[in-house]
């Protein structure tokens, strides 16, 4: 790729301070340096640098894969830290995405939102949070004994998609539970809807209460004038957004940004380092830094072009018959991800589940999820004119075929997201219902009960029950339909989900 001159702030977002360089990599100088020393490691991983490893295994990655592998302490750094690679890179992270503090993280996103709900809660807190939560933030609600107060975010009446949280219904949820902690939300959306950040925060600070956004799926929003407002820009005190997910760096690579001082900073490192592994990757730790470094030096141009290619896409596959493809204006909302592809492919007789199928099998396109009404295809700086042919091709194929229009019996709630976020009633805290004694019943037989288990199609990764919700008819139509049709579970002790583990008394 030819070199591209770094690129200036977007209008909105703070530029990162001029004492910092961004073409520096510590993380990557350090893996760099640790290879030019001829090091010999009595130190881990026990295949000292791919002495000795399967060979398939080998091949598969190439002999620098495992050159790269080495330790943080003792590989890129000596053990005791002198070095600070990773604090200089971090600092440099922090520059880039308008943060006061920023943690690199091994473990994904869900170690970010774990990190600072433990950080931020204690139990029997309660804390204002968007239904349309990822599997991490129940998970961190059980780990905390924090009590949720569920927000749902307004759905489209027609198509079943999750509009946001506005900040009116978070104002209606402080003024009834004045002792909450914190507010935590997901944006954007799986479907890159964003909520109205801004607004959100004006709302909570003035209740004094900070706010939390998983950002998971908006990692470039900062740094493109055509794409949503980021967590950090919004004045959110929290934010973890996932490199691996649309950017340059390897899968479980993310970071956690802090800013204001309703957070405790000190405390939100103790608690990633409780959350974390305590023998990191530092190929993942380094390809953060290196994402870090693209992005700061090209992002705004390598952005510039996959929305180029989204949008050439999204024309395309709305001309072909029976398919249509979300946007802003459809939903009739401000602002949408234009990088997210979401396909609805109902109108040719197909579940999602089946075109992801056919996608992949006949035509070796991979989606990034579907459900019972459509797929999500990510475009991305990875993405190139060749791929977007594949993948409108691949549609055009399909749309010649177009069957008799599937009945896949769910009602409004075949849009997974819809399902997920749809009203429910919470009997008991997620930690209580997960702790409390249980007992096995059919599916159809827990209508009315109380959920001991999570049970999330994957992905999304939005719980449909959590531990704690009685269950419903609709939740129940919805996940037989879901099941019948091949969607994943997660969760469920029964992932046939026959049968359904519920409180017991």
């Amino acid at each position: 790729m030819t070199e591209i001159e770094p690129q200036p702030a977007s209008e909105g977002r703070p530029a990162a301070p001029a004492r910092h360089d961004h073409h520096r990599a510590p993380l990557v100088e350090g893996i760099g340096r640790y290879q030019e020393d001829s090091i010999v490691p009595f130190s881990t991983p026990g295949h000292k640098g791919g002495q000795c490893v399967d060979d398939q295994f080998r091949t598969l990655l190439g002999a620098a894969a495992f050159a790269a592998d080495i330790p943080l302490g003792g590989g890129v750094d000596d053990t005791h830290f002198h070095g600070d690679s990773l604090g200089r890179a971090e600092a440099l992270a922090a520059a880039v995405w308008g943060a006061e503090r920023s943690f690199y993280l091994v473990n994904g996103s869900s170690a970010g939102n774990h990190a600072f709900l433990l950080a931020t809660l204690r139990p029997g807190d309660e804390v204002i949070v968007a239904r349309d939560l990822h599997k991490s933030l129940l998970v961190a609600l059980i780990l905390t004994g924090a009590r949720p107060v569920y927000v749902a975010p307004r759905l489209h009446p027609r198509l079943n998609v999750g509009l946001g949280v506005v900040a009116a219904d978070v104002d209606a949820a402080l003024r009834d539970h004045p002792a909450a902690r914190l507010v935590a939300l997901v944006s954007p959306s799986y479907c890159g809807v964003p909520s109205d950040l801004a607004a959100i925060v004006e709302v909570a600070h003035h209740y004094d209460v900070p706010v939390f956004v998983d950002e998971a799926w908006g990692p470039h929003f900062h740094l493109h004038p055509d794409l949503p407002p980021s967590a950090m820009s919004s004045g959110a005190d929290g934010a973890v957004i996932s490199t691996h997910k649309v950017l340059g760096s390897l899968t479980q690579a993310a970071i956690l940004h802090l800013q204001g001082s309703r957070i405790d900073h000190q405390r939100v490192a103790a608690a990633v380092g409780m959350m974390q592994t305590t023998s990191p990757a530092a190929t993942i730790l380094a390809s953060i830094d290196g994402c870090r470094r693209q992005m700061a030096l090209h992002g705004r141009a390598l952005l510039e072009r996959a929305i180029a290619l989204a949008h050439d896409a999204r024309a395309r596959l709305l001309a072909l018959p029976g398919i249509e493809v979300l946007d802003a204006a459809r939903l009739g909302i401000p602002a949408l991800d234009p990088t997210k592809l979401v396909i609805d492919v109902h109108g040719l007789g197909l579940t999602g589940f089946r075109a992801e199928a056919e996608l992949r099998d006949r035509f070796g396109v991979q989606p990034e999820m579907s459900d019972l009404v459509g797929v999500v295809c990510l475009v991305t700086i990875g993405d190139t004119t060749a791929s977007i042919e594949r993948l409108v091709g691949a549609f055009t194929t399909l749309a010649t075929e177009r069957r008799t229009v599937v009945d896949v019996g769910a009602g409004f709630l075949a849009r997974s997201s819809g399902a997920a976020i749809a009203p429910g009633v919470q009997a008991l805290s997620p930690r209580d219902a997960f702790f409390a004694p249980s007992r096995v019943v059919a599916l159809r037989d827990a209508v009315g009960e109380v959920s001991a288990e999570l049970v999330i199609p994957y992905p999304p990764g939005i719980p449909v029950l959590a531990p704690g919700d009685v269950v419903s008819v609709e939740k129940v139509a919805y996940l037989e339909a879901g099941a019948a049709h091949g969607m994943y579970l997660s969760g469920p002790a029964d992932p046939a989900l026959k049968t359904l583990r519920v409180v017991a008394s």
